[in-house]
């Protein structure tokens, strides 16, 4: 779930793609609250993943995105 996460943020949010990996912050990945509101959108639009921009801003680490990702999903 990471690796779709990491392309959604580097080919969809344009963020720089040195800067996510799993153990970085939010801040050190780029996400601003922006980010955040954009990258909800796109996972419950165009990947039927329903995670809501202030479950996301409440998140340490691009590492717990995936893993909220996988437990919406059921994988």
């Amino acid at each position: 779930m990471y690796e779709q996460l990491k392309a959604i943020m580097v080919d969809v949010l344009l963020l720089d793609a040195d800067s996510v990996h799993p153990d970085a912050t939010l801040e050190e990945a780029g996400i601003d609250s922006l980010a955040v509101v954009e990258l909800s959108l796109v996972l419950s639009q165009h990947h039927g993943i329903e995670i809501t921009d202030d479950e996301l801003i409440e998140l340490d680490r691009v590492t717990d995105i995936a893993a909220l990702m996988e437990q919406r999903t059921g994988l």
